[in-house]
């Protein structure tokens, strides 16, 4: 292995799109792309000039010339297609959300860590220069103790029965595709909370189309978390301690910008995190890192904190009603 991963792209939809031009844009070795047909692979491959082309994710892992893999597959897929993946003796930058359940996050990271390989939720938002700003000034204790945190992620999105975000048999819903953001900000600034509470309103294809979380740490601090498939919102979030508050711009979980203020309401910082790109270049550079260091996981986002979340996400999933047939529930 030279210096920097040779990079292998399963996948070709448009998140797999928004990494590779990122990926690219900023230097990293994009080596392969592969999808369940040759022909969208060559077509995937052919735009953003990557060496090779896999007619099928087997072909992909086993390339020879390949170091980590980018799972950017639908989630349901997450699972099987990060074990293949690791399997195969590569390191994986899986898309979020992680998996479809806690079960299977657990089954991804023993396997990961039995093989000494890295494995690496691609929650972009974690590593954007406005988040680790604001992650210096929680822990430095500028705004005191925290109280809340407020974020939402509303998306007006297609509501074709058989577009991935409403179908139960691709994890459709609110809660796993948009959900997560505002749920892993939560963890971020706060951790693992004490108690959840959340309710939802379903769509007629039976998956969440609006579903509101609190998330309790003890008597300490909250979260109010809020999600919606179908209705463009604010896209915004805040934190508010004793000694201050953050109010993060629109659109809070991408590269953006946030203005501080004390406890008076004085404005003390305008922080502007705009970057060239979207921003998920970051996560990669973060996942090389791991790998150059001989670490297998972070403080910005562990394999174990990913696998927490996915039990949050188990018991919204459960208050709310929301399950998935690929899944064994009752």
């Amino acid at each position: 292995m030279t210096d920097r991963l040779a990079w292998g792209i399963l996948g070709t939809g448009s998140i797999a799109s928004s990494q590779t031009s990122d990926l690219i844009e900023h230097g990293f070795t994009v080596a392969a792309v592969g999808s369940r047909t040759v022909e969208s692979a060559t077509a995937f491959a052919t735009k953003y000039g990557i060496p090779t082309a896999h007619g099928s994710y087997e072909e992909l892992v086993a390339d020879p010339n390949v170091d980590a893999i980018y799972v950017a597959s639908p989630h349901p897929f997450h699972e099987e297609h990060a074990l293949l993946a690791v399997n195969a003796g590569k390191h994986v930058l899986v898309e979020k959300v992680f998996t479809m359940n806690a079960a299977q996050a657990e089954t991804v990271v023993a396997r990961a860590s039995e093989l000494g390989l890295v494995v690496l939720e691609a929650m972009w938002t974690r590593y954007l220069p406005h988040m680790v700003r604001i992650r210096e000034l929680v822990k430095s204790g500028a705004l005191g103790s925290i109280r809340s945190v407020i974020a939402d992620h509303n998306q007006n999105l297609p509501r074709d029965p058989l577009h991935r975000i409403n179908n139960p048999a691709l994890g459709g819903g609110a809660l796993l595709d948009l959900g997560i953001y505002p749920l892993s900000f939560a963890y971020d600034i706060l951790g693992t909370p004490t108690n959840v509470v959340a309710v939802a309103t379903k769509t007629a294809t039976g998956v969440d189309r609006q579903t509101s979380m609190i998330l309790s740490y003890g008597d300490e601090a909250q979260a109010v978390l809020q999600t919606t498939l179908d209705l463009r919102g604010s896209n915004r979030a805040a934190i508010v301690g004793s000694e201050g508050r953050i109010e993060i711009d629109e659109t809070w979980y991408q590269p953006t910008t946030f203005t501080r203020f004390d406890a008076d309401g004085t404005i003390v910082e305008e922080f502007d995190g705009t970057v060239t790109g979207r921003g998920m270049q970051f996560q990669a550079a973060e996942l090389e890192r791991l790998v150059a260091a001989g670490d297998l996981g972070n403080d910005i986002l562990s394999p174990r904190e990913s696998v927490q979340i996915m039990h949050t996400l188990d018991e919204i999933r459960r208050q709310i009603g929301l399950s998935y047939p690929m899944l064994d529930e009752n």
